[in-house]
């Protein structure tokens, strides 16, 4: 339980703030005139970054659903609701720019990275389970489940920390820049928690 009561509550704050900062992105806009273009960072990490949370959301209520450990099912719930709701504040954004939620460009090219980014099997973006790994998530329970849970979520905040870390970056719009640096910290916290649980479990991350 050691940090999982303080990313629980750090979460919960995230929640409570994402009203505000929603509303001061639309006074940063207004007061700049200055709107994103299609092709910029900002726009490219707030469409990739909403399609990488969505994947990280569908994991967490599959594995609360096969294990009966509170710790996993907790921090699962933890997840789960702090990237939906960053999830909606990415696209709210997209709505705000008038600028559109899917692109013709492969993911991450916003990175310069384009088709590069792109993995086997479903996996869009760095860090995504595959297709296979998600119906073997589905498949498993108890400890088999909590350990694939912790392995592949690990792999991607890993990605997604990349990626938030490529807005710190590159992105121009400043409430944009400061959720991504929110999530390169929450994340990392995260990624450390989750190797705890994994030991205890007997396993480790992959490498």
């Amino acid at each position: 339980m050691r940090q999982l009561g303080l990313i629980a509550g750090a979460a919960a704050t995230a929640l409570v703030a994402a009203g505000a900062i929603t509303f001061a992105v639309a006074g940063d806009e207004g007061a700049s005139g200055v709107v994103p273009a299609p092709d910029s960072a900002d726009a490219g990490f707030a469409r990739d970054m909403a399609v990488h949370h969505q994947q990280a959301v569908e994991m967490s209520y599959v594995v609360r659903d096969r294990t009966d450990d509170e710790e996993v099912r907790r921090l699962a719930y933890d997840i789960a609701q702090t990237q939906a709701n960053q999830r909606g504040m990415l696209l709210g954004w997209l709505d705000l720019w008038e600028l559109p939620k899917v692109s013709a460009d492969p993911p991450m090219t916003w990175m310069g990275m384009g088709d590069a980014a792109s993995g086997k099997d479903g996996a869009l973006m760095p860090g995504m389970a595959t297709n296979a790994e998600m119906e073997r998530l589905g498949t498993l329970d108890g400890k088999r489940a909590e350990i694939l849970y912790l392995r592949l979520m690990t792999d991607h905040h890993r990605g997604g920390v990349h990626m938030a870390q490529g807005c710190v970056r590159a992105c121009e719009v400043g409430v944009e820049k400061r959720l991504a640096r929110g999530m390169v910290e929450a994340q990392e916290s995260e990624i450390a928690l989750m190797a705890e649980m994994l030991e205890e479990r007997g396993a480790a991350a992959r490498p």
